[in-house]
């Protein structure tokens, strides 16, 4: 397989992500594969529904960061195992990942059959 135009998708996508989440949040200095959400200042808030307000759209970023940090892991995932010659190996039962799967997600850990998995 030519994993040469994957990896450019994949390096692609990472830097989208890490960008993303860069506006939302920074690397935690303990574990530079996770984020931290950066907290809004609610010291000039006036009104009750403002900071409810603000802790729901706290609330929105987390999963928004949570979301972007899988996405993220399984890139780089994807990215390792290119480099160990094991790209485009199904997890579940090892055979080779349909190549328009890899085409349509270029960080597919399985099979369609084990989609679910």
């Amino acid at each position: 397989m030519e994993t040469d135009k994957f990896k450019i998708k994949l390096e692609e996508e990472k830097a989208r992500i890490e960008s993303a989440l860069s506006d939302i949040g920074e690397r935690d200095p303990r574990n530079t594969e996770n984020w931290d959400i950066k907290a809004d200042d609610t010291s000039e808030v006036t009104f009750h529904d403002e900071v409810a307000d603000r802790f729901e759209e706290m609330d929105e970023r987390k999963a928004t960061e949570f979301s972007l940090e899988t996405e993220l892991r399984a890139i780089n995932d994807a990215l390792t195992a290119i480099e160990s010659g094991r790209y485009g190996q199904c997890q579940v039962c090892q055979k080779e990942i349909e190549l328009d799967r890899l085409e349509a997600n270029p960080s597919a850990r399985t099979c369609k059959e084990h989609l679910d998995s």
